[in-house]
Formats: structure tokens, sequence, C-alpha cells
């Protein structure tokens, strides 16, 4: 199945770009695109990750519920699925035992090339279940987190429909459908896949190490923005369980942002965070 989720969108862009070149992109179907990628993204982010997985901040059921679905519609695998992979790759974070890193595919040049693969797409390839009750026994016992991972198909289902379906009520046309799965359904999963692929491989190989956390997570421009704030992954690895990942200034953290705005809300609670003095005597390694 990994190999259909993969292949997939990524064949499909390729058709998206000719279609591109002979025909362009509207309006609509780029709002559509960037909106789902909005969404999804969030899905992943906020939900999977900092939610779901380290457990950063509590919310209302509504929220929680959409932030599955949202995540779902990311085709990156069940809820379940996913932050048992996650919990465990901070377990062993470039260590053996971790599922993604790039680190230990040989030296020189063709080892990085081999372990960036590995890192971003290749470790799915082949990747067995987790012990579930071993790592996520939390959300194993979550009656709404167990019900959306069963339905994680439909999500993946919906989050392609969905675009398609807004495409054509907005334009009254087959054609609108066609161009909004094009767009908002297909291309949009191509490039929210390699966004958030990017934390596993990229933000293990270049960018600044700010913290002393024992492997070789980074912080990486491109990749925080990619991915509304993930990317500053050498601070998530210094203070895991911590709902804010860009903890300077300006290290622009879009998923925090939202997470304060929900708390003004009443919809957050709990909001976990490093106090300064942990934030600011952890050692810098290298900048």
């Amino acid at each position: 199945m990994a190999i259909v989720t993969i292949v997939t969108p990524f064949l499909v862009f390729l058709g998206a770009v000719y279609w591109f070149f002979g025909n362009g992109i509207s309006a609509l179907d780029l709002g559509l695109c960037m909106g789902m990628y909005a969404v999804t993204m969030l899905g992943i982010t906020l939900g999977y990750h900092r939610l779901f997985t380290h457990r950063s901040f509590k919310c209302v059921a509504a929220v929680k519920a959409f932030l599955g679905i949202a995540g779902g519609m990311s085709a990156q695998g069940p809820v379940i699925f996913w932050c048992a992979c996650h919990r465990k790759h901070h377990r062993h974070s470039d260590e053996e035992g971790d599922p993604h890193s790039p680190h230990y595919s040989g030296g020189g040049w063709r080892g990085i090339l081999k372990g960036c693969w590995h890192s971003h797409v290749g470790w799915m390839l082949g990747h067995a279940h987790e012990p579930y009750f071993r790592l996520v026994p939390d959300l194993i016992r979550d009656r709404m987190v167990l019900r959306l991972s069963q339905l994680y198909f439909w999500w993946v289902v919906a989050g392609i429909v969905l675009p398609g379906v807004l495409g054509g009520l907005w334009t009254q046309s087959w054609a609108g459908f066609f161009t909004g799965v094009l767009w908002g359904g297909f291309v949009r999963l191509f490039l929210v896949h390699h966004s958030t692929w990017s934390i596993n491989s990229v933000c293990h190989l270049f960018g600044a190490r700010n913290y002393d956390t024992g492997d070789e997570s980074r912080n990486n421009l491109v990749c925080a923005l990619l991915t509304f704030g993930e990317g500053w992954h050498n601070n998530h690895h210094a203070f895991p369980t911590s709902a804010r990942h860009g903890l300077r200034w300006w290290q622009l953290d879009v998923v925090y942002l939202l997470i304060c705005s929900l708390r003004i809300f009443g919809l957050v609670w709990d909001v976990r965070l490093p106090d300064e003095i942990r934030v600011e005597g952890r050692p810098a390694e290298s900048v």
C-alpha cells in the first residue's frame, strides 16, 4: 500500500505539470490546492504530531476530531501507526532502531544519497507494524482516536474527492470536479508528502544544531516555512513535548500561533512549554 501512496501522487503531479503548460491553472484550483495543503498540513503538524504523538496540549473533542480527519486526509498512514513510528523515532533518534534515520547507509556521497532516500521515502516500503500496545497505549485506549485510525482510508478518499466536489459545485461542471481532484487532491498530496517527509531527511542532514540533543536533528528554515514550523527540528528534539518549536523570536512557528489563537477561545488548554532557563541554558553545539 505504501508504494501506491508514494507513486500515485508523484505520477499525477508529473501529469499536472504537463497539463499546466498547456492549460494553466485557474485561481479556483490554486485556491483549492493551497487550502487543502493548509488543512492537511495542520492535520499532520498540529494534530498527528503535537497533539496525538507528544500530547503538548489538550483540546475540545471537535478540534481533536477535525485534526484526526485532516491528518488522515494527508495519506501518511492511520494516526495510531504514524504516532507509533514517531515515538519510536524519538526513542532511537539517529541510532539503531530509528525507523527513518539517514545516517546508517554508509559513508561518502553515495551513503548520504542512500540515507536521504531511505529517510525520505524508502523506509516506508518495507516497514513492519510497530508494537502499538507498547508505543501508543494511550491512543489505543482513546475511542475517538482508535475510530479515526480505523476509518483512515475513508479520510484519504475524502481528501481527494472534497476539492473536486467544491470545484464542481463552484463551476457547475464536471471539468471543475476533475481539476479540483487534480490540484486540490493529488498535487496537494504530493506537496504535503514531500514537505513533511523532508523533516525526516533534510532536517537530519542540513541546518543548524542549536542544542546538543545527542542526535543529528537540525533546524532548517525552508522546511520550517513549508511545514508551518516543524522545520525547527533540533529545537523539537531538545524539547519534544513543547507545543512551540520556534523558540527564538525570528523562528516563525505558525502552528504554535494557531495553538495560541485556539487557547484564547477556550478550545485549547494545558499548553506545554519549556521554561526560559532550560531554553537558554542548554548549550548550542553549532550555529
